[in-house]
């Protein structure tokens, strides 16, 4: 029994250390950006009395990091708005009995999803292209939407694949039409998983660059305005809108986190 003991603390010690140090190589970068938006480095040394929010200050007073943050927030909430609708819609028509199609219906929902981005932005640039649309805020929402659908409409259709059909079914028996019964039967149930998906979609949508870069045109979003800003040098500016774009995303993780938890895990705990 004693050596059972100290070789189950050794494993287990073993294995907090191992995570310990996948944590620190994961993370260390992220200090490392925030510690370097605080403070300067000449000749590859800190200079610990350069500490300073300066930097910060300097950022939201540049005019292109403003407009450029205001156009990704426009884009997400647009693109996830937009993608979410048309989850519940495709969602609704899949599971529906008399669907046509569904199979490749679903193929092509996943598809721009599963393709490596850079793949999906060029071929939303040549459709953008031979439809005659100028590249913009509006291009840039549509392959946003087209590429966050297929999350959004995962947990929709998981959702309404999980409730039972004699809801709908009483519904129908008790009188009550199609548009009331979505209104008041199926969208209270699908409420908590749209907006799990909005939330998720919101976190993808933000830090998408290389769609981004294909159909943006002269327009700048955050993530655009980032590498652009990259390209003469890492800066204090730099380093600090590296780490509110760090900071946003990592709220947005955490509300999806939050979204995604079993309602029972809390009183679990």
């Amino acid at each position: 029994m004693t050596m059972q003991s100290g070789g189950h603390k050794l494993a287990v010690g073993t294995t907090g250390a191992f995570t310990v140090v996948v944590f620190a190589l994961l993370y260390a970068p992220v200090f490392i950006s925030i510690l370097f938006s605080l403070v300067e480095i000449r000749q590859g040394k800190i200079l610990w009395d350069t500490l300073s929010f300066g930097p910060y200050v300097t950022l939201w007073s540049n005019t292109s990091v403003v407009d450029a943050l205001s156009n990704t927030a426009i884009v997400a909430i647009t693109s996830v708005i937009v993608a979410s609708i048309l989850a519940v819609i495709l969602a609704l028509y899949t599971q529906w009995e008399g669907a046509i199609g569904r199979r490749a219906l679903e193929l092509t929902i996943y598809l721009p999803f599963l393709l490596p981005p850079i793949v999906t932005g060029l071929a939303l640039l040549v459709a953008s292209a031979e439809m005659g649309l100028s590249r913009g805020l509006a291009t840039v929402v549509l392959g946003h939407a087209i590429f966050v659908l297929a999350v959004a409409y995962r947990l929709v259709l998981t959702r309404l694949q999980a409730l039972p059909a004699s809801l709908v079914e009483a519904s129908f028996d008790l009188g009550a039409s199609r548009w009331q019964t979505f209104r008041h039967v199926l969208m209270p149930h699908l409420a908590s998983a749209v907006m799990t998906g909005a939330v998720l979609a919101l976190t993808l949508s933000f830090d998408e660059t290389l769609i981004s870069t294909f159909v943006a045109g002269d327009q700048m979003t955050l993530p655009l305005r980032l590498w652009a800003m990259m390209r003469v040098g890492f800066t204090p500016e730099i380093n600090a809108l590296v780490t509110v774009v760090l900071l946003i995303t990592i709220l947005l993780a955490i509300a999806v986190a939050w979204r995604m938890k079993p309602k029972g895990a809390s009183e679990e705990d």
